[in-house]
């Protein structure tokens, strides 16, 4: 089959999960299959509560891009994956998994996913979804209070040693492969229509 296979990748917090939305939105009923990076982590269960502290989710390292890039190519060729669940809680991949269907269009998401060569090669549109520094922690310190058990000071502790340096070192650096920009996250409403309407004539052609 023919799929259009989409990399969204931009700083954490950046908006990046809204933008797929909006996307999906403004696309036909059931056209369109996600892939987050967050879902393929090294399983960690193993490690004890302080070890699981220092893991650095924000290093290439931490993601099993060979895997990524299989099942990518597995959806291209028009076979069903099995993607892991990961929890951010537990730091383990979960014995069950998510079934992923081939459709016309596969959005690849995470703010790593084009420092690898592998995955960012398979990318045929390649978006970097933009946002300011402080927008970026207001979210961060909400999703980590809310969603991943941390705390106020644990979240402001993990921005400071993980996230920003990573950014700076990794991420950022990542914005010289995108085909486009959005600046303003996922707010940009006109950015994701035109993104919309490329895809749509892509997928109808």
């Amino acid at each position: 089959m023919s799929m259009l296979i989409i990399g969204i990748a931009g700083g954490s917090g950046s908006g990046k999960t809204t933008v797929v939305r909006q996307i999906i939105r403004r696309l036909p009923r059931d056209s369109v299959s996600v892939m987050p990076q967050d879902s393929y982590y090294y399983d960690h269960g193993d490690l004890s509560q302080e070890e699981k502290a220092e893991i650095n989710f924000d290093h290439p390292s931490s993601i099993e891009f060979s895997l990524m890039a299989r099942h990518i190519r597995e959806l291209g060729q028009g076979s069903n994956i099995e993607m892991p669940i990961y929890s951010y809680i537990t730091c383990s991949r979960a014995p069950e998994t998510t079934p992923v269907l081939p459709r016309k269009v596969l959005i690849v998401e995470g703010i790593l996913i084009f420092t690898s060569e592998l995955v960012r090669n398979l990318c045929q549109i390649k978006i970097f979804v933009d946002a300011p520094a402080d927008e970026r922690l207001i979210r961060i310190i909400n999703r980590d209070t809310r969603q991943r058990g941390r705390s106020y000071d644990e979240a402001i502790r993990h921005y400071e040693q993980f996230v920003k340096p990573m950014h700076e070192q990794f991420i950022e650096p990542t914005k010289q492969f995108a085909d486009i920009i959005i600046p303003q996250g996922g707010q940009n409403d006109v950015a994701i229509d035109i993104l919309a309407s490329r895809i749509l004539m892509n997928i109808r052609l």
